[in-house]
């Protein structure tokens, strides 16, 4: 269910219908809405753990940036990527700004 396109500005947190769990350095994801499965590597599954709380995209950036090595827009460029999909897949909601 594509929706809004996703900005650093943007507000995401994970919804609620989805289950998750770490499997040997991995997180995998169970999205009940569509039934499948979708996993995600040590940086994808730190990301996850960011999204547990409502932020915005352009906190997670600077925080896996602090953490990892690797430049800013590089890191942006693949976050927001990935924060599309895991929208599409309907695994993240995006909320408004005023909800921050």
């Amino acid at each position: 269910m594509p929706g809004p396109k996703i900005q650093l500005r943007s507000i995401v947190v994970v919804s609620g219908d989805q289950l998750a769990s770490a499997v040997g350095g991995e997180t995998v994801i169970l999205g009940l809405k569509a039934g499948r499965y979708y996993g995600v590597d040590a940086v994808g599954a730190r990301i996850w753990q960011l999204l547990q709380e409502p932020r915005r995209v352009e906190e997670i950036r600077d925080q896996v940036v602090a953490e990892y090595d690797v430049e800013p827009s590089v890191c942006e460029a693949d976050l927001l990527k990935l924060l599309d999909r895991m929208h599409d897949a309907q695994l993240i909601e995006v909320r408004p700004e005023s909800a921050a």
